[in-house]
């Protein structure tokens, strides 16, 4: 079966003058033939002879087999540099004759030729190679990055609800936490990062300065000891004023707030009725 977007190694089954016809076994029918054009063709190249080629549409959207190895493959990710901006969408260079198309809807910022942009490889509804920024689900889970590890990571996708979206050496998943987002990040921005933590399902979340996830393992710590100093109680929780927590605390809302969530995640307190109680 031709595969659009991925390396396949075929048989060469045909000769013409504008060169050979490819397909997995002589039997195959017209439908699971393709071209690898004659300027392409290595020389001294014979019917049965085996070739490896990437597949993709010409600028007439017919399936077309290159020699030529493109920079990104079907599922993975790669960083590509943008050519040009037009009507349709931004047109990249991913090392092969036809730009491919990185579309406006799956743009998740403003690109600008000379630039480079983390995407995926993706075949649209008419079955034509894209590119898309929104590569979550393309990134991997299976880093050897640890906690404490310093990375370098590449903005890709910014969220409201959850945060910064990075990817980890242009590859591994990772999430700046929106509590943690300390400044407007762009995407396609690069960044030192630290690992704060290591999920169970391999994903990573990192912070931007190193002082921030030591910090708040120390506030943490201090809550803690606040609760137990309380017979285990605050009349209190993580929506109470800045001025509050910082009379009570000692330390700004925003802190707070990333200690009281760090023992939430240890299971170690619960929030009820309007306070902070531990387990």
């Amino acid at each position: 079966m031709l595969e659009l977007g991925k390396k396949q190694t075929l048989q060469v089954i045909k000769k013409v003058e504008f060169g050979v016809y490819l397909a997995e076994k002589e039997t195959d029918d017209k439908s699971e033939q393709v071209l690898l054009p004659a300027k392409q063709v290595p020389a001294g190249t014979a019917v049965g002879d085996k070739i490896s080629v990437f597949l993709y549409k010409d600028s007439s959207d017919r399936p077309i087999a290159t020699v030529n190895k493109p920079l990104i493959t079907m599922g993975h990710t790669a960083v590509l540099k943008v050519k040009e901006v037009g009507r349709i969408g931004a047109f990249l260079d991913w090392g092969l004759e036809k730009d491919l198309l990185l579309p406006f809807r799956e743009q998740t910022g403003k690109v600008r030729p000379g630039e480079e942009v983390l995407v995926a490889l993706y075949l649209d509804k008419s079955q034509r190679l894209c590119a898309t920024m929104k590569v979550y689900h393309y990134l991997y889970t299976d880093s050897d990055y640890e906690k404490g590890d310093e990375v370098e990571g590449r903005v890709y996708e910014i969220s409201e609800n959850f945060g910064v979206f990075v990817a980890v050496d242009d590859c591994f998943s990772a999430l700046i936490p929106k509590q943690n987002v300390q400044k407007n990040y762009r995407v396609g921005e690069k960044l030192h990062l630290f690992v704060t933590e290591r999920k169970a399902d391999g994903k990573l979340t990192v912070s931007t300065s190193r002082n921030a996830y030591l910090q708040m393992n120390d506030d943490a710590e201090l809550l803690r000891k606040k609760l137990e100093q309380n017979k285990g109680r605050l009349n209190f929780d993580d929506k109470a004023s800045p001025e509050k927590i910082k009379a009570e605390m000692g330390m700004s809302k925003a802190a707070f707030k990333r200690a009281v969530g760090h023992l939430l995640k240890e299971r170690a307190i619960v929030l009820k009725d309007g306070g902070i109680s531990l387990v």
